[in-house]
């Protein structure tokens, strides 16, 4: 994983936990140097800073999961293809107009499962950022990913999609190029496509520029990564013209992956190490790992026709809606698949 650049940043409520790991370290050193027997103090210091952060996390508000999930020393997508991937080769080009560095699109073998992984990229220093237009793909980004997984599913390959991003660059120039064409064709395209698909969105999800390599089999979250189809600021703007409220409307959109499982958005919840994937990031990917084997070797088990047609029935068991019968209103059934 490439090293964060700066200082660690500090979420306001990660202090208190910083602080107790601060004296810790202090009486770790104090030990080893005055040869003093601390052991005790010390274990009964880490117990404490383990339930604090347990304590913490559980109880984040949904912006502060937002704030997590953009926390800049979390893995981004991207690292988790290499940190997980072996024999990684890069496809690039949409064949019309450019490659997309916002979208890494290619081939790897994840524990010998030979699979075409998709992921955001959003650099870690200024040039990398400028490179990847801060995570948000142009149209050309999603018609790369459409091509290789045209080229997925002629090979027999099961799609794993790494999510992380703010939103489809929404810039004069993506729309003139059809930014909204090459979302829509990528979600009638890949609710077809005749693979697995798997979906993890390790950090932020957002808008259309998600939802665009997001229709798939099987859809998870990190536990503290977000998923909705806009940003709380954007929201925020929309509702109340204040972008200040971001807060407020992040409890609005449900955006939690707890939100999401609750609501039959997605499937499963991956859990991250105690403070978040940016804490440990080497046990976060052994909860992808562990999740991405088990995940698709059910996948990949299934009848195309079968996997078909559960994927269809996904998507249509999505929302509930009243319908007046009589004079009352009543939950209307499950559309028949």
């Amino acid at each position: 994983m490439a090293t964060p650049v700066g200082e660690p940043k500090v979420l306001d409520f990660e202090a208190p936990i910083l602080e107790m790991e601060r004296r810790i370290r202090e009486l770790e050193s104090l030990a080893s140097s005055q040869q003093m027997a601390l052991g005790p103090e010390i274990r009964r210091l880490k117990e404490r800073a383990a339930k604090l952060s347990a304590d913490i996390f559980a109880g984040l508000s949904a912006w502060q999961r937002t704030q997590v999930a953009r926390h800049p020393q979390r893995p981004q997508a991207i690292d988790y293809v290499r940190a997980l991937g072996t024999d990684i080769i890069e496809l690039h080009g949409d064949r019309g107009f450019r490659d997309d560095r916002a979208l890494a699109v290619g081939l790897a073998r994840l524990d010998g499962q030979r699979v075409l992984f998709i992921a955001n990229r959003k650099g870690r220093d200024t040039r990398e950022r400028l490179a990847a237009n801060f995570g948000m793909p142009h149209p050309e980004g999603y018609r790369k990913a459409l091509l290789k997984m045209r080229l997925a599913a002629k090979f027999r390959l099961p799609v794993v999609v790494f999510i992380d991003t703010p939103g489809a660059y929404p810039g004069i120039g993506a729309e003139e190029r059809g930014q909204a064409q090459a979302i829509a064709e990528n979600l009638r395209e890949m609710s077809v496509l005749g693979v697995p698909i798997l979906i993890l969105v390790t950090g932020e999800g957002f808008s259309g520029g998600a939802l665009a390599v997001g229709v798939g089999d099987r859809v998870a979250l990190l536990e503290n990564a977000v998923f909705s189809v806009i940003s709380p600021e954007g929201c925020a703007a929309i509702l109340w013209k204040d972008s200040s409220k971001a807060a407020q409307a992040a409890e609005v959109l449900k955006l939690t992956a707890g939100d999401l499982l609750k609501l039959a958005v997605i499937d499963d919840v991956i859990p991250e190490p105690p403070g978040g994937a940016h804490r440990d990031p080497r046990a976060s990917f052994d909860h992808v790992r562990a999740y991405l084997l088990r995940t698709l070797g059910s996948l990949t088990s299934l009848p195309t026709d079968r996997l078909l047609a559960e994927r269809y029935a996904r998507y249509r068991r999505m929302g509930a809606y009243l319908e007046e019968q009589q004079g009352a209103l009543r939950p209307s059934p499950s559309p028949a698949v």
